[in-house]
């Protein structure tokens, strides 16, 4: 029998990506000044582009429709075919970008196994091809993904990306950052987001997660970089016009949405706690930031099972892959309905 659905409002743990703009962002919107980006001709565009930069340290930016577009746009200016990239095993730029290094950069990819998705420098010294032998791809880049989304959020060490980034600057590797969460991490760990400049040749900062705009992330890096990643990004079709009105819902998520992510990890670690005695949860991943993934005890309760019962009290949550699940804290995720998922968890598998 079908549980019947709950009256209340939903609870959506889905994504930080659910979120919708507040009036306020949207006032910002309306009132945004626009022009014909394909022109370099919409101010609001070109602001958002270059205080981001400014403040990750680079020189320029370009504003794009998604992640996925940022991150393929960076992957295929550093490498030529027949080259290879290393990234994490569990990285976002192999696992969920559609096979795009292949397709897009014709480069294969080396896969190493990290610590809940965080490589080290001897590792990755360890995956570079022997220079010269005509049996191997050439080594051209390394990508990071911090926070990492399969590693529960967790977040990098300053040490350990110093230690990564001098090593690629010695081999004349460039080195890439898939920043989808950063201002999670930066929020989480303290560091400052203009010192990544100093260590990445290219950054992808997402806009549509935690930050709350509805869509758009920017690619950050040298201008040169940035120019022919703007021909890239054209012959993908992101060449957009009157952008303005979604790069001042950015702007607006800048100015007002970084330091309260800090409640969003505070709730994630609450919601942790709450699990961890729970006799149907097998593990859970320690909260880093705003990512709560656990895996359950699926004698006691399948996860198709946890995740109707929670959708019968109007709370969604994400099936990870196997027994585990995913929960992500945002914006529209409120005291009130943290409290409402508290009181609902330690019945489910009733």
């Amino acid at each position: 029998m079908a549980l019947a659905p709950s009256p209340l409002p939903i609870i959506d743990l889905r994504s930080d990506t659910v979120t919708r703009p507040t009036p306020a962002m949207l006032a910002a919107m309306q009132a945004a000044a626009v022009g014909d980006d394909v022109y370099d001709e919409d101010p609001t565009v070109r602001e958002l582009e270059t205080s981001l930069a400014a403040r990750f340290g680079m020189e320029a930016g370009l504003f794009c429709p998604s992640g996925t577009m940022t991150n393929q746009l960076a992957i295929m200016a550093h490498c030529a075919p027949v080259s290879e990239v290393i990234c994490e095993a569990t990285a976002h730029v192999y696992l969920w970008e559609v096979g795009g290094i292949m397709h897009h950069a014709r480069a294969s990819v080396a896969l190493l196994p990290g610590e809940r998705g965080r490589l080290t420098a001897s590792q990755v010294a360890g995956a570079v091809r022997p220079a010269g032998n005509v049996h191997y791809p050439t080594t051209r880049l390394v990508c990071l993904e911090n926070t990492h989304n399969r590693g529960g959020g967790s977040c990098y060490a300053w040490e350990d990306l110093k230690e990564i980034a001098a090593f690629t600057k010695k081999q004349g590797l460039a080195l890439h950052l898939d920043g989808a969460r950063i201002f999670n991490a930066l929020v989480a760990t303290g560091q400052r987001s203009e010192d990544y400049g100093k260590l990445f040749d290219s950054i992808s900062v997402c806009l549509s997660k935690g930050l709350g705009a509805p869509v758009g992330s920017v690619l950050l890096g040298a201008q040169e970089l940035i120019n022919g990643c703007k021909r890239l990004r054209k012959l993908f079709g992101g060449g957009w016009r009157q952008a303005g009105y979604l790069a001042a819902a950015g702007l607006y998520a800048l100015e007002n949405n970084v330091a309260r992510l800090a409640d969003d990890h505070r709730r994630a670690a609450q919601l942790a706690g709450a699990l961890r005695p729970l006799p149907y949860v097998a593990e859970i991943l320690e909260p880093e930031t705003n990512l709560v993934i656990f895996r359950l005890d699926e004698s006691r309760l399948t996860v198709a099972d946890f995740l109707a019962r929670l959708e019968a009290q109007g709370i969604r949550a994400s099936g990870f892959g196997g027994s585990w699940v995913r929960f992500v804290t945002h914006l529209d995720v409120t005291e009130e309905m943290l409290t409402r998922l508290l009181a609902a968890l330690p019945g489910l598998a009733g």
